[in-house]
């Protein structure tokens, strides 16, 4: 299939232990890759770009998958996605008044992740399990539900003092674990008993975790990652899906939310 690459959409069966199923989604269309696990594949670079958003040809992407213009002005791009305390939408501000009351003046979750560590984020709460699988976590409770995205950034921002914001895509990669879910329950506690009272209200009702399980064959012990700026053809044997991560026989990795809007051709050796 030839199209430019878009992230990689997830289907979460959570009465299968978790389970995720990816599809390869390009502007083309799609397919499951769960069938690709174990089977050698090649994803060959054409030497051009679009950007995700608008569809023009780029000769770089930025933020991505956006061109220049794009990530300049366009909503999806804007400042508060990485840092939701400073969105203000919710007082009709923003590149797009319209988009921001569809997208963040909307029922925000704030929750804690477990990988490699226990981190705090937020998200819509029709995006829950797909933000939380496009980190890679493996166990995640929300902890609060708030009625628009500045809000919950404001709580992520206070609990930074307490947990990390970050994952480290290397450790997550490689650990094997498995999830602690005492640990998250831990973190869960401290997190109700740090928050200040004005934010206690919008604590939900106890509810289980989210178990997050990926398709892995094998887990690296050490990875190195790999894009189409250092080779325009990425093959190997697919042994593991990760996050977003496509995970090779020998270590080799790709980030394909990093690729967005590349065009590719991709095949089966």
């Amino acid at each position: 299939m030839i199209g430019s690459i878009r992230k990689m959409r997830t289907v979460h069966f959570p009465e299968e232990g978790g389970r995720v199923e990816y599809f390869w989604k390009t502007s083309e269309g799609e397919f499951s890759l769960n069938e690709y696990l174990g089977k050698e594949i090649s994803i060959e670079y054409t030497g051009r770009i679009f950007c995700k958003n608008c569809g023009k040809k780029t000769n770089k992407s930025f933020s991505q998958g956006f061109c220049y213009p794009c990530f300049q002005n366009a909503p999806e791009s804007a400042e508060c996605i990485l840092h939701p305390e400073l969105c203000r939408g919710h007082e009709g501000i923003g590149r797009d008044p319209e988009w921001e009351k569809l997208h963040h003046v909307q029922p925000h979750y704030v929750y804690l992740a477990y990988s490699t560590e226990v981190k705090v984020g937020v998200t819509r709460t029709t995006q829950g399990v797909t933000r939380w699988i496009d980190q890679g976590a493996e166990a995640v409770q929300v902890i609060a539900e708030v009625p628009y995205r500045q809000l919950a950034g404001e709580i992520e921002v206070f609990l930074k003092d307490y947990f990390t914001d970050k994952t480290n895509w290397q450790r997550m990669l490689t650990q094997s674990e498995g999830p602690n879910v005492e640990l998250l329950k831990q973190a869960v506690l401290q997190a109700e008993m740090v928050l200040p009272e004005a934010y206690q209200s919008y604590f939900p009702l106890e509810t289980n975790p989210c178990l997050i399980s990926y398709p892995q064959m094998l887990i690296p012990s050490k990875v190195s990652s790999t894009n189409f700026e250092k080779e325009p053809k990425v093959s190997g044997k697919l042994i593991g899906i990760k996050a977003q991560y496509l995970l090779f026989e020998g270590g080799k990795v790709m980030n394909v939310r990093s690729m967005e809007g590349y065009e590719t051709e991709f095949f089966e050796k």
